[in-house]
């Protein structure tokens, strides 16, 4: 019927996921930090994960960006815009699935990334260097961080991920996709935006919802 489809669909907007840091439902957050503070008006994630979203291996995931050496800032800003979209978006709903991992029960794949967000990253990050394609596995956590695991090289992200694309796709194991949309068209999420214009990203949920 009618009504069950306006309820499924109302169910993937304005939602939070299941997963470690979030809130249960989003709301204003005033104190939101940096680069997450373009979530403030309603937001996933506390303040307090805001701030940690911007420091090297927070104890968020214990996360070493630097684990072939140091990321240069320029490529360090889109993964914490990147981890500041994750935690705070509420506009995540229609790409929410299950995940199988113990300190998380959804996660979200194939997002739809403006094209120039992701090119943006590509070109940003393209002489930074990492030992692995995809980053959500496979590294060694015996220091209780991240590590390279034993026999990866480590190279520049542009052979690693050879173009933009790869990296969108792989780096998070297929958690966006590279879309040929433009920023503004309705069709794609953007990591970057201007709130004072609005969250661009409402529109995108409810598009795909």
């Amino acid at each position: 019927t009618a009504t069950a489809v306006i309820v499924t669909r109302d169910s993937l907007l304005n939602v939070c996921m299941d997963a470690k840091h979030h809130k249960t439902e989003p709301g204003p957050e005033g104190q939101l930090y940096g680069q997450c503070v373009l979530w403030k008006d309603n937001a996933c994630c506390t303040a307090n994960t805001s701030m940690e979203a911007h420091q090297d291996q927070s104890y968020l995931y214990n996360f070493n960006w630097d684990h072939c050496g140091a990321m240069p800032e320029k490529c360090k800003r889109h993964f914490i815009q990147d981890t500041c979209l994750y935690e705070c978006s509420p506009n995540l709903g229609p790409w929410i699935d299950q995940a199988d991992t113990s300190w998380r029960k959804e996660r979200i794949r194939d997002v739809p990334l403006c094209q120039e967000d992701c090119e943006q990253w590509w070109e940003d990050c393209q002489d930074a260097v990492t030992c692995k394609v995809n980053w959500h596995k496979g590294w060694n956590w015996t220091t209780g961080t991240n590590q390279c695991p034993k026999g990866a090289m480590c190279q520049k992200f542009k052979f690693v991920f050879p173009t933009p694309a790869a990296l969108c796709e792989q780096i998070w194991s297929g958690s966006y996709r590279y879309t040929s949309h433009h920023r503004g068209s309705g069709r794609c999420i953007q990591m970057w935006f201007d709130p004072t214009q609005g969250n661009p990203n409402i529109a995108v949920a409810q598009y795909y919802a």
